[in-house]
């Protein structure tokens, strides 16, 4: 028998035929668990059946479901029912349409979803898990502005203008990567930068490969770092803009 998996899974921006052929693809089994970044709602046409799919995998698998900004924005407006033109331009169209013909039942189950979800996870191994990033010197428990942890881009920002060369230990070493043995982040598109797959800057890992744009969904183990992919996620839903 193989042994149980820690996986991550990067912005889902409701792919849900990606997220279906990439769960298959790395063979994903009730032993495993699953860690998502958030964004699972705002982008391509499924968001109700996205968040129906995610409500019933946690009840067979051993899921962690994290805060995306998108998501942080979908449920105030569930909440609020009141309009965000800047939301709705960047994937809160597709998402308000796809609430359209919700019942009651499933609007409260979705709500209950989003009240559930977790801004950060870290783990036995010290690996910190969160959508977005931190700024708080001391680590994410000093955090005092809790939208950070699903607003920030700064963290990707700080790593990739990092000398490679600087290690942990060294004085000018930047203290808040110090305090995780690895991050895992989504939220900025590995592709802003020309790439599809996950990317490593000192101790962070950034397995947002932009499934909402023209890239694919992706799954890492993040015990052996290899990774499963999707289709590049617009060839599910040709017809379609995302958030092109």
């Amino acid at each position: 028998m193989r042994n149980a998996r820690t996986l991550v899974i990067g912005d889902i921006h409701s792919g849900l035929k990606a997220l279906e052929q990439v769960l298959q693809n790395a063979e994903i089994t009730p032993a495993d668990t699953l860690i998502f970044l958030g964004d699972y709602i705002d982008g391509w046409s499924q968001a109700t059946e996205t968040i129906d799919f995610l409500i019933g995998l946690n009840k067979t698998h051993n899921c962690i479901f994290l805060r995306g900004n998108h998501d942080a924005l979908c449920y105030d407006w569930l909440v609020r029912e009141a309009d965000n033109p800047l939301w709705f331009k960047h994937g809160g169209e597709a998402t308000v349409n796809s609430y359209k013909n919700l019942d009651e039942k499933r609007k409260a189950e979705h709500l209950q979803f989003y009240e559930n979800l977790r801004n950060y996870h870290l783990d036995r191994a010290n690996r910190l898990f969160l959508h977005a990033g931190f700024t708080n010197l001391n680590g994410v428990d000093f955090e005092y502005n809790k939208v950070t942890f699903y607003w920030d881009r700064t963290l990707w920002e700080l790593v990739l203008a990092l000398n490679p060369n600087l290690k942990k230990g060294d004085a000018r070493y930047p203290k808040r990567l110090s305090h995780y043995e690895e991050i895992y982040i989504g939220h900025t598109p590995v592709t802003r930068i020309g790439k599809t797959t996950p990317i490593n800057a000192a101790n962070v890992w950034n397995i947002d490969t932009g499934a909402a744009f023209k890239g694919p969904l992706t799954i890492m183990d993040v015990d052996s770092k290899k990774y499963w992919q999707s289709s590049p996620v617009h060839t599910f839903y040709p017809t379609e803009k995302g958030r092109n």
